[in-house]
């Protein structure tokens, strides 16, 4: 289980490459295990907490089930990163399947999930996606119970419907949608959290474990730090901070010694 101490956490983020049925699969499973699990030591042997796995590379996303053939291919996955590191693992399936991610955790000894939209509804670039805690958190019961469901308030690449206010989503998804932890984000991939925005979710929710989605970085990581209970970090800790590179185990190792001195 994370967040057992008063240390700040840090997740990397595994971003696999495509997977079969998707647009850019290029009919490697290996290939894409093998970066995979270079990725998840990279993490570890920068001195990360957990990893996170997600189909990043699966766009464009559904906004419900994945098919059997992503579900497959995680599995088999996530279960390679599980022989590799000794890190808690968890899944993102993307764009919004939290049945997939539990069933993940379930099979590969997973810990935790993240869910898009895990209450309310948001208007995204797959269209409408509208939260189900009530399924999720049920269904969690009867396959996963000891995971922790890390549920997102006005996600990334995607607009509130309605007047919602960020304080009121934070408040329903803690108290009525049981989330263990919340995850506030900036506008887009490698987009940075915007400040007054993680003051109201704090402020909203002070004994909620809040975790940022995106945008952190060594150079501004000490900004959050008070506010914040961990990051959820892949694009800047790649090589030369590009997206589509190698985890680089100096870039984690060096927020990681950022966020203990924080």
């Amino acid at each position: 289980m994370l967040f057992n101490s008063r240390r700040k956490v840090l997740i990397g983020v595994v971003h696999l490459g495509p997977l079969p049925g998707a647009p850019r699969w290029q009919g490697d499973i290996g290939a894409v295990a093998r970066k995979a699990v270079a990725d998840a030591r990279s993490y570890e042997q920068g001195g990360a907490d957990a990893v996170f796995i997600e189909n990043f590379g699966d766009v464009p996303f559904t906004k419900s089930a994945v098919g059997p053939e992503t579900v497959a291919a995680m599995a088999a996955l996530g279960c390679a990163v599980r022989a590799a590191v000794k890190l808690p693992i968890g899944f993102n399936v993307l764009r919004n399947d939290a049945r997939a991610a539990l069933g993940l955790c379930a099979a590969c000894g997973g810990s935790f999930v993240r869910v898009n939209v895990h209450t309310g509804a948001m208007l995204t670039d797959q269209g409408l996606i509208e939260g189900n805690a009530y399924d999720t958190m049920r269904y969690r019961e009867a396959i996963s119970p000891g995971t922790q469901v890390f549920a997102d308030v006005h996600v990334k690449h995607a607009v509130p419907l309605g007047s919602w206010t960020i304080e009121d989503s934070a408040k329903d998804t803690i108290e009525r949608g049981l989330a263990d932890a919340l995850i506030v984000s900036g506008t887009g991939t490698g987009v940075a959290v915007n400040l007054d925005d993680l003051r109201r979710v704090r402020a909203a929710c002070p004994e909620a474990k809040i975790l940022l989605g995106s945008g952190v970085t060594l150079e501004n990581a000490g900004d959050f730090l008070q506010l914040a209970d961990g990051f959820i970090v892949g694009s800047s800790l790649k090589r030369g901070g590009k997206l589509a590179n190698p985890v680089d185990a100096k870039r984690v190792a060096a927020l990681a010694r950022a966020m203990r001195r924080g």
